[in-house]
């Protein structure tokens, strides 16, 4: 059985310098337990400053990460349905995320008709 092809689309910001090929090494963040508490967020195992965290609801995934000193946030927003998404770069985790869920979506106003039966 083919696979179906389906449309996807690549994107970055700015193209970087290779890093030398020592530094291919890859490790995982990891969870750090807290007494009584289910573990929400990862964190880079030797750097606790770096952190990664996934929220979802129904419609939407938003992926988290801090820069590496953790004074920034990127947002990574991705609707479920499509895998259509967003990202956006803020200082405040709170502001990445609400701009990649507004990047993401369109109001049903703004797109010229009604989605409401």
């Amino acid at each position: 059985m083919p696979l179906e092809r389906i449309e996807m689309t690549d994107a970055r910001s700015r193209r970087l310098p290779k890093p030398p090929s020592r530094s291919r090494r890859w490790t995982s963040f990891v969870g750090t337990p807290v007494r009584g508490r289910t573990v929400r967020g990862l964190q880079e195992e030797g750097n606790p400053r770096h952190r990664l965290r996934v929220e979802h609801d129904k419609q939407t995934l938003l992926i988290h990460v801090s820069d590496e000193h953790g004074r920034g946030w990127t947002t990574v927003a991705i609707d479920r349905a499509t895998r259509e998404w967003s990202i956006a770069q803020r200082a405040r985790q709170l502001d990445a995320a609400q701009t990649a869920y507004d990047l993401l979506y369109v109001a049903a106003s703004d797109l010229g008709h009604d989605t409401e039966s």
